[in-house]
This record gives C-alpha cells, sequence and structure tokens, in this order.
C-alpha cells in the first residue's frame, strides 16, 4: 500500500560524481547529449590485464574535495561518496547549521559492491614488501563496504538510523528504498546513494572471474546491450547520493522537491541464471508498481539494466513486457549507462539521477553506441527524444543474482498532492 502523504518519501537533493561529470549538472549535460566517455583505461599496474575499456572519473580531485584527516582514512570510493553527499546536501538547502539542530533526525544509508579495494591493495603491498609496521591502523575500515555510511554520519555530525546495502548492483536501488521507509516510520531526513571504485588493480583481477565483462578494446564496440554484437559490461567508478525527506517537512521548509520515491521491490533468482532473471525481475516491477499504486500504462520511461549479455538482455527486454503488458512494446527505454558503464552498485543510482533530470528537463537521454537492436523494445538511440513524464521505471539485477525496481514519480505530484 501507498505511504500516507504525510510521510511520503521525497528526492530534494541530488549529487554525482560520474565518469562523465563530478557535479550533477555535468553529468546531466553529457548524458542528454548521448556523449560517451568510455576509453582505454589508464591506471597504473592494469596495462597488462585483458580487461582494456571502462568508465574512469578523470575530473575529481578529492584533495580539494575532502579533508585531509578524512582523506587519509578512506579509499577512492569513500572520496566519491562524501563528496557526492556534500553536493546532494547543498542541492537540497541543508547546511551544517540546518542539521545540527537535530542530529538524530538524519540517517545515511549507502550500497556497495566492491568495496575500498585501492586502499587495501596498497596497504597488502606495504605489508608484503616493508612489513607489517608499515601498516596504517585505517586498513581494518577503509576497505569494508560500511565505510562511507560511516564517515559521511562521522563527517557531518548524524546520528540518526545508518546502515549499508550489499546486494550486488541491484543494492543501489535497494539503499533508495531502504531510505524511504526509513522517512515513512518517521526519520525527517536520509542521505542515501551509492559509489564505486573497482577499477584499481586488485579489484579488476577479481572482477575478471566474471564471465559478463566485456574484454574488447575498443571503447564503441565494448558495451553494446540489446544488440546482436553484445558481448558484456564495461565497469566503471563513480555514483550519486540523494537527499531523501519526508513531503510534509521537505515543503515546509521551502525545498524545492525533486521526485518522489513511490514504489520499490526486490527478488533474488541466483548468479547467472539470466533466464530465471526474466521473471524475478518482472516480478519486481510488479510489486514496485504494486507499492506506488501505480498502473502500468503510467509509466512513462524504463532505465534498463542492460547488462549486454545476449541472454540477459533478451530476459529483461521479456520481464518488462510481462510486467508491463502491451505497453511495455511502447514505452521508451534507455539505457544512457553504455556512455560511462556500469558503476556496479552506482550503476542504478546514476540511472536514479538521470530519470529525476529527464523528468524534469522532458528529455529522455539516448543509448550511446546502441542502434541495431534485436529487442522488441523502443529503446532511445542515437539523440534524445522530447517526452512529457511523470513517472519514470528504474531497473536493476546483479551478477550474483539480486533483481530490483524502483517507481519514481516527478516533484510536480509532491507539490500538488
Amino acid at each position: 500500500m501507498s505511504a500516507p502523504r504525510s510521510r511520503r518519501a521525497v528526492v530534494t537533493g541530488i549529487g554525482v560524481v560520474a565518469p562523465n561529470g563530478s557535479s550533477t549538472q555535468a553529468f546531466w549535460k553529457a548524458t542528454q547529449e548521448g556523449i560517451s566517455v568510455l576509453d582505454r583505461i589508464t591506471r597504473e599496474g592494469c596495462e597488462h590485464l585483458p580487461l582494456r575499456v571502462a568508465g574512469e572519473v578523470r575530473d575529481f580531485d578529492a584533495a580539494a574535495a575532502v579533508e585531509e584527516r578524512f582523506l587519509v582514512q578512506t579509499d577512492r570510493f569513500t572520496h566519491f561518496a562524501m563528496a557526492a553527499a556534500d553536493l546532494a546536501l547543498d542541492d537540497a538547502g541543508l547546511g551544517q547549521a540546518d542539521t545540527a539542530e537535530a542530529p538524530y533526525s538524519v540517517g545515511v544509508v549507502t550500497a556497495a559492491g566492491s568495496g575500498g579495494g585501492e586502499f587495501g591493495q596498497r596497504e597488502l603491498q606495504q605489508l608484503w614488501g616493508k612489513g607489517s609496521r608499515f601498516v596504517g591502523p585505517y586498513q581494518s575500515i577503509a576497505w569494508f563496504y560500511a565505510a562511507s555510511t560511516g564517515q559521511i554520519s562521522i563527517r557531518r555530525g548524524f546520528k540518526g538510523p545508518c546502515s549499508v546495502v550489499a546486494a550486488d548492483e541491484a543494492g543501489g536501488l535497494d539503499a533508495l528504498a531502504h531510505a524511504a521507509r526509513a522517512v515513512r516510520r518517521g526519520t525527517d531526513v536520509l542521505v542515501t546513494g551509492s559509489t564505486e571504485a573497482p577499477l584499481a588493480p586488485y579489484s579488476m583481477v577479481c572482477q575478471l572471474g566474471y564471465d559478463a565483462l566485456s574484454t574488447v578494446a575498443e571503447p564503441e564496440r565494448a558495451y553494446r546491450p540489446f544488440t546482436d554484437s553484445a558481448c558484456g559490461f564495461v565497469p566503471a567508478e563513480g555514483g550519486a547520493m540523494f537527499v531523501v525527506e519526508a513531503q510534509a517537512s521537505a515543503l515546509e521548509r521551502g525545498a524545492r522537491v525533486r521526485a518522489t520515491l513511490d514504489g520499490h521491490a526486490a527478488t533474488f533468482t541466483g548468479a547467472g541464471r539470466w533466464e530465471q532473471s526474466r521473471e524475478g525481475l518482472a516480478q519486481a516491477v510488479r510489486g514496485a508498481l504494486d507499492e506506488a499504486g501505480c498502473a502500468p500504462e503510467e509509466i512513462d520511461v524504463v532505465f534498463a539494466d542492460a547488462l549486454g549479455v545476449p541472454e540477459a538482455d533478451r530476459a529483461e527486454a521479456l520481464a518488462i513486457a510481462d510486467a508491463l503488458g502491451a505497453h511495455g512494446r511502447r514505452v521508451p527505454v534507455t539505457a544512457p549507462k553504455t556512455g560511462i558503464g556500469r558503476a556496479f552498485g552506482g550503476a542504478p543510482v546514476l540511472d536514479t539521477a538521470a530519470a529525476v533530470l529527464a523528468m524534469e528537463h522532458g528529455l529522455i537521454p539516448p543509448t550511446p553506441h546502441v542502434f541495431d537492436i534485436c529487442h522488441d523494445l523502443d529503446l532511445v538511440t542515437g539523440r534524445a527524444r522530447a517526452a512529457d513524464m511523470r513517472t519514470a521505471l528504474v531497473l536493476s539485477r546483479g551478477l550474483m543474482g539480486s533483481n530490483s525496481a524502483l517507481v519514481l514519480r516527478h516533484g510536480a505530484a509532491a507539490h500538488a498532492s
């Protein structure tokens, strides 16, 4: 059932650190224009690896975004999270003074799939190269999945409910759902989202065990879901953070409501079982629609998971048709992540940011590198498509079998209710 209007969860702030821009504005400009930033990996120590192409965040200055005392304690994925959280809080108009008055009313929930691989690798190299006395004390926490939640809450003085979600790539959407439900239970504000930094050599070697990983060396051919030449996905780093609030209190303080988080559901169908993911993803969509009180034909755009594995792409196309009926073959579908790569848990929250921005601007961003579609989908390619959108559906699946769906509505709905 839908939540009471007074406790409806709304998005009032968005912060993005992505391969195509380390701000929400830069991210949206590149996304709506269909600009691809996929390129050969430049990270030191990766030259000999079969993984050639990725979406790297190249314009991010961690020292400018994070204070030194936090910088030395944390991995790159947490640097992204702290910077994106700052951007989201600024966007929401919530400064230090605003949240300091009631610290127990603000919580944090993040998702992570890769953890702090770069930090961990550096400390292990110190251990084996110089000895245990050269391993820093922060090795015990910087690699951990919960590091971003912990460091954001400590840095900003937030003492409300805090948690971390570890649920594959789909965990990004699950974190947003956790935040929305915390708001419905009584917490005023949640800072939520996911960021990843899986491009250190150690992390990349771990990924090489994924059959779904693309090892194609040409950026324009490496990630082409829903086509006959689909050959897997390209990894990426970055992600997004959001400020989620109770609708009534957000409107009372005059905040701009950018979107409402109205429905979510998750299922599990097992690692690599892409045929079964058809049923699992469709069930997640139905559950999200039911929680949102949303009819299938109300969905104006679908942001696809778009794994790039032929069996998985077919399962997703069929799941959309199964869950949305005849409307599933007419509704516009897009996968802008083909231009920046798939940032694991950060991928669906970047899609969520893009979905909110798409509804605000009346533009469905295109799917870079994809033209010859081989599935029964109205996939937006080439250039952005103008459309009046009130409701968006974001989909995500994890390599280990998680499926998740999120229904968002345009922020105007909150102001009108």
